[in-house]
């Protein structure tokens, strides 16, 4: 069983202990909060003999063989770094990083210490993911893609009353392109590669971070429009357009359903998706393969791509927030590009 130790308290991270347990080859064993009952009330939940810390250095030398991270996210780069240096593997929730500079550094540092980092970035380790890209042609036969994911979140209620919650702080790295935005780049440049160009045409709010936005990547042949937002709703599906036809999902952060409208026919086909109650356990028996066997060059393979993967969105979104006056406390040590 793998070690599995918990950095951060929060709904998400209920989701991925309860996946990982469910997967059959995890274990809970620490849980870290700056309040130890806050800890305990955490860990409460789950069966086993599990330590709880409120010291982050006692906390990583535990025996824990991975730490998933879902704190504030400008607290990731500090906590993984910390996590890599004591010798774990480290799974770190979206968005993983606030910038290219700190995902450079996680990167190499996992690298020099023969250990693994992961972004959970759970649409991309779906079985439907994976269905729906093998069903895709060839570039020269796409013609475009609109993805939308917009939906209301009760903070802003908090904004609106004139607080600053984390996630929509420039000092915690917040914002809609931080958070479901990245489902929708996930997919883009998980399916069709790195853009060319990249655009936004940010609603900024009162914060200084973007609430919701309107994103272009510019590839050789077509273009994929994206919405997504976190002060509004949207129920519009996500779309690919194809030269015969137009590929209909139901949704671009989760796969429930996936038609293609065949133009010559008339004729609606049904892809063959099927979606979990826990839409987080593909991804932890994903990583749980890797840990296990990190010697399997077939899956060092397929590991390389996601962390190649994660290095592509997160310099995307860095672009993105550039355009649009975006600046987080962590982008300081950014160097000149």
């Amino acid at each position: 069983m793998i070690a599995l130790g918990v950095i951060g308290t929060n709904w998400i991270s209920h989701q991925f202990v309860e996946a990982a347990i469910a997967t059959g080859e995890y274990e809970l064993k620490g849980v870290y909060s700056r309040k130890l009952a806050t800890a305990q009330e955490f860990g409460g939940k789950y069966s086993g003999e599990i330590f709880y810390e409120t010291d982050l250095e006692r906390f990583l030398a535990g025996e824990l063989d991975v730490v998933y991270i879902a704190s504030p996210n400008s607290l990731h780069f500090s906590q993984a770094k910390a996590t890599l240096l004591a010798g774990k593997y480290v799974i770190v929730e979206k968005p993983a990083f606030s910038n290219p500079k700190e995902m450079a550094e996680i990167i190499e540092l996992a690298n020099q210490k023969g250990l693994l980092y992961f972004e959970a970035a759970r649409n991309l380790h779906e079985k439907a993911f994976t269905t729906i890209s093998e069903f895709l042609p060839v570039k020269g036969q796409i013609l475009g893609a609109n993805f939308t994911y917009m939906k209301y979140s009760s903070r802003y209620d908090q904004v609106l009353a004139g607080e600053e919650p984390n996630i929509f702080s420039p000092r915690f790295s917040g914002g809609s392109v931080q958070d479901l935005g990245i489902y929708t780049l996930y997919a883009a440049l998980g399916w069709f590669g790195m853009p060319q160009e990249v655009y936004y045409f940010a609603r900024k709010i009162v914060t200084g971070v973007d609430g919701m936005g309107t994103i272009i990547l510019r590839y050789d042949l077509f273009d994929v429009t994206i919405q997504q937002g976190k002060i509004a709703d949207s129920f519009l599906p996500s779309e690919i357009y194809l030269t015969d036809g137009t590929l209909r999902l139901s949704g671009i952060n989760a796969f429930e359903e996936a038609h293609f409208y065949q133009r010559r026919t008339g004729e609606t086909k049904e892809l063959p998706i099927t979606s979990l109650e826990n839409p987080m356990i593909e991804e932890a028996r994903n990583f749980a393969q890797i840990i296990k066997q990190p010697n399997d060059p077939k899956l060092g393979l397929r590991y390389e791509e996601w962390v190649e993967l994660s290095r592509n969105v997160n310099e995307v979104i860095y672009h993105l927030r550039q355009q649009a006056g975006i600046v987080f406390e962590g982008d300081r040590n950014m160097k000149e590009e």
